[in-house]
């Protein structure tokens, strides 16, 4: 276990754009410690560890905490998991706010997306480059049993929520074209963002829970007709009621968790993603820990 931490802390937080503001407004609980953690992948972005309601937990930045200053094709996403797995990290909650490609869905909304489709291109996809293990089942690609948690939260919090979705993640940092957003829309996608791949794979990859809590932010292009707006967020795809209804979102977004912890704090894992590598421990491939 790394030495950043006394004891393992189980469960982890993974926030994505807008999480830098939670942090500097301190809403997330008491801060114990921060750190960058080396790997073999290279440092992980800052882990702070909190406490909150008697229980310890880990919260990451994936963009960084000074505005946006990492974008998604830019994650050092191996280096993060890396270090969570080292922490003793257990569970994942991975914070992302993607686009609208399905209009039965609206900004502001929360998704607990159920599959994904990967569109990236150039991104290190495994902790296993030139080893024997070949094959990682994704029936369930995010952790049915936290996504179930997740689903009761938002039921409790009657906030408009979706219990489905299929996710498409792209490489960016550039927005999809309309034709893309029209393809991605045919093979299946409801949502589209940018961080959700490789994150989830590796994740299965060092046998930890991963499920993600998405807050919509905006219509994908092509999916509503908005004019360009020079120095806007998303330069004009976002209405200001739009926004004024992600914010709200986004402010809600530490209540969840804390709901979530509550849950989590009693429930055992019952989930197969713990034995994901079993076989290939058992061969000798990978090592038993």
């Amino acid at each position: 276990m790394n030495k950043f931490v006394e004891d393992p802390v189980s469960v982890a937080v993974i926030g994505g754009s807008g999480a830098y503001h939670l942090l500097s407004k301190q809403s997330l609980g008491e801060e114990k410690k921060c750190q960058n953690i080396d790997t073999p992948y290279g440092k992980s972005a800052p882990i702070h560890q909190f406490h909150l309601n008697d229980l310890d937990f880990l919260f990451l930045s994936r963009h960084g905490e000074t505005d946006y200053s990492l974008t998604a094709p830019f994650v050092n996403y191996r280096a993060n998991i890396h270090a969570l797995k080292e922490c003793g990290v257990q569970r994942i909650i991975s914070w992302s706010g993607p686009g609208i490609i399905n209009t039965a869905y609206k900004p502001g909304d929360f998704v607990v997306p159920h599959d994904i489709i990967d569109e990236t291109r150039n991104r290190p996809t495994t902790f296993f480059d030139n080893m024997g293990v070949g094959f990682i089942r994704q029936s369930h690609p995010f952790c049915p049993q936290i996504s179930e948690i997740l689903h009761d939260v938002l039921h409790e919090s009657a906030l408009p929520h979706h219990e489905k979705a299929v996710y498409a993640c792209t490489e960016g940092p550039r927005l999809e074209t309309p034709a893309e957003i029209r393809k991605l829309r045919i093979l299946g996608a409801d949502l589209v963002g940018m961080t959700l791949a490789p994150e989830a794979f590796l994740a299965r990859e060092k046998e930890i829970c991963y499920s993600a809590f998405c807050y919509l932010t905006n219509y994908a292009e092509g999916v509503k007709s908005r004019k360009f707006k020079k120095g806007e967020l998303f330069e004009g795809m976002q209405t200001e009621e739009e926004k004024k209804q992600v914010d709200s979102s986004i402010q809600k977004f530490p209540q969840l968790i804390r709901a979530m912890f509550e849950i989590l704090r009693e429930e055992k894992r019952n989930c197969d993603c713990g034995e994901a590598l079993r076989r290939y421990k058992n061969k000798g491939f990978i090592p038993p820990n």
